[in-house]
């Protein structure tokens, strides 16, 4: 137990000056460490759906539009400047706080995730996944389109001008003097998600230990015999997704706070294939795997423009470092899934006891199964015998 604890304080410390660290070698390591924290949120929130419930989304990429966009239009001038009713009301913007924009994001991405969930009850697998890759098109869609006749999305050319978050009196959008030391803005960020990720692995926890996570278990395992038990799968499916896509919602808005710019470029379907993916690569349903595989595939890309740069230097320019970049990463994702294809960091196997090397078997529970057919659990073996 001690030393549990010591290696806590050790990780706590590390994850506390790491950024400090690496803002003395740019920001611009700070902010891949940034990235990384959101991915890891919103890899945490689809875990619920795929790695709990066992439902395949494969647009979970829209709540995550959902949350940034609503930031965005409630944080930038945005409306002010296109609809005169609200300039007349808000005469110097909106710039709402953050403590109501979060709440919102999470209710409004959470109300399409049941809207998302409610028409897919009755559908599995293959024809799931089809069916949510179409919701997540249809609002990057929207998105994209939505600024004739009236401009509420800014359409393609998306928004900018974007408030950062203040809290507690602190602008985080600006480096924050403390004496002679001065904390950049991507570091402050850094402290805000990680204390996110904190309070989204300790939920998740809670969730698989509780009732309702046994629930989602079971229906992931065999639905049928879920159903059969007396577990409303009606309910449950929908709170999974309504769960995950709220936790998809804040992530939306802590990304365009900390870019002060979205666009629909940002929620492609690459971006919700890339978080399934990081979900299956550290272990589907681990809550540790899930952040290994965040983080992983979202900081691999940046560190592969060390390798990619110069391999095109090499090629005078034939081979593009952009492509070099997407190919070392699939090589690298069908290297891990052959070696390890539960993923790097599985969940236990539960149900199994793992016997000492050179110890014989162990006997199912009871001994019945293996018993010889003429034997009894308890009794001495004798002749089997048809007479009374």
């Amino acid at each position: 137990m001690k030393k549990n604890i010591v290696w806590f304080l050790i990780a706590a410390v590390g994850l506390l000056v790491l950024p400090l660290l690496l803002q003395t070698q740019g920001n611009a390591w700070v902010r891949i460490v940034d990235i990384a924290l959101l991915y890891v949120l919103l890899s945490l929130g689809l875990n619920i759906v795929v790695g709990y419930a066992g439902l395949l989304d494969l647009g979970y990429v829209a709540f995550f539009a959902i949350g940034a966009y609503l930031f965005a239009l409630l944080g930038s001038p945005h409306l002010t400047d296109t609809f005169s009713a609200i300039k007349a009301m808000f005469p110097n913007g909106l710039h709402i706080s953050v403590f109501v924009v979060v709440p919102l994001a999470l209710v409004l991405a959470g109300m399409f995730g049941v809207l998302l969930g409610a028409p897919t009850l009755r559908l599995r697998g293959d024809y799931l996944a089809i069916v949510t890759l179409g919701f997540g098109e249809i609002i990057r869609v929207f998105l994209n389109t939505l600024d004739h006749p009236v401009n509420v999305t800014n359409g393609p050319k998306g928004l900018d001008a974007i408030d950062p978050i203040h809290f507690l009196g602190v602008n985080l959008g600006r480096p924050l003097k403390l004496g002679d030391y001065t904390i950049s803005s991507v570091s402050l960020y850094y402290y805000l998600f990680l204390a996110l990720v904190i309070f989204t692995v300790i939920i998740s926890h809670r969730l698989q230990l509780s009732r309702v996570g046994r629930a989602w278990m079971a229906i992931r395992e065999d639905e049928i015999a879920a159903k059969a038990m007396g577990i409303n799968t009606r309910n449950l499916k929908l709170l999974a997704f309504g769960m995950g896509a709220s936790f998809g919602g804040v992530s939306g808005a802590m990304f365009a706070a900390f870019q002060s710019f979205v666009s629909p470029e940002s929620f492609s379907l690459m971006e919700s294939v890339m978080i399934v993916a990081m979900v299956v690569l550290g272990g589907i349903g681990h809550l540790p795997g899930v952040i290994l595989g965040a983080v992983l595939l979202s900081a691999l890309p940046e560190v592969l423009r060390y390798v990619a740069g110069p391999l095109q230097s090499m090629t005078d320019g034939r081979l593009d470092a952009s492509i070099l970049r997407q190919l070392f990463i699939a090589l690298a994702m069908i290297v891990i899934m052959l070696v390890r294809p539960r993923g790097l960091w599985p969940s236990p196997e539960h149900g199994k006891v793992r016997a000492a090397p050179g110890a014989p078997p162990t006997p199912p529970a009871g001994g019945v199964l293996d018993a010889p057919v003429d034997e009894v659990p308890g009794e001495a073996s004798r002749p089997m015998s048809i007479n009374p």
